[in-house]
């Protein structure tokens, strides 16, 4: 019992005196007891992470880079179809000069012929031009399916007047 008295009065004696003369404690004596008081022990077991914060505003867009090199030449692709299968040279006489889906030819009258080909072209468009002069030409479909495979044309001079002229056609479904 005496010696946990003494010990007792040697502790809280002890505080006290340090509490009571401050004036005592040197710079260094500050310092160390500072670093004391920072120092860490170890380290705890790390803490929960907390929620994702908010996406940021997007920064300015970059200058554009260099462009990269030409990639290799693809495979040849295949030869498509003509663009018309059916086309004709005409005298101005009606007689076929050359062709291609032609069967009949007819002069119907001055200026006015009738081309029949081996097949429809109800759902066709046809072109006709004058070949070698100037005037006028014009070219029908029969749209009515009368006779499926008709186009007539009508050729006129610079006037306006049927006149008889060589003349193409083509047609394209």
């Amino acid at each position: 019992m005496i010696v946990a008295c003494v010990a007792l009065t040697v502790a809280l004696g002890g505080g006290s005196y340090a509490a009571t003369n401050t004036t005592t404690l040197s710079k260094a004596g500050v310092k160390a007891a500072k670093s004391n008081a920072q120092a860490a022990g170890p380290r705890g077991p790390r803490g929960f992470r907390g929620p994702r914060g908010l996406r940021g505003l997007p920064g300015p867009k970059g200058a554009p880079g260099a462009p990269g090199p030409a990639g290799p030449a693809g495979p040849a692709g295949a030869a498509g179809a003509s663009a018309t299968a059916l086309w004709a040279m005409i005298d101005s006489n009606g007689t076929l000069i050359r062709n291609k889906g032609v069967t009949s030819v007819q002069k119907l009258g001055t200026g006015s012929y009738q081309v029949i080909f081996n097949q429809a072209v109800t759902n066709c468009t046809s072109l006709a031009t004058l070949y070698g002069s100037s005037g006028e030409v014009a070219s029908t479909p029969d749209i009515l399916g009368v006779v499926a495979g008709r186009v007539n044309v009508n050729t006129f001079n610079s006037a306006g007047t049927a006149t008889d002229r060589v003349f193409q056609v083509a047609v394209f479904c």
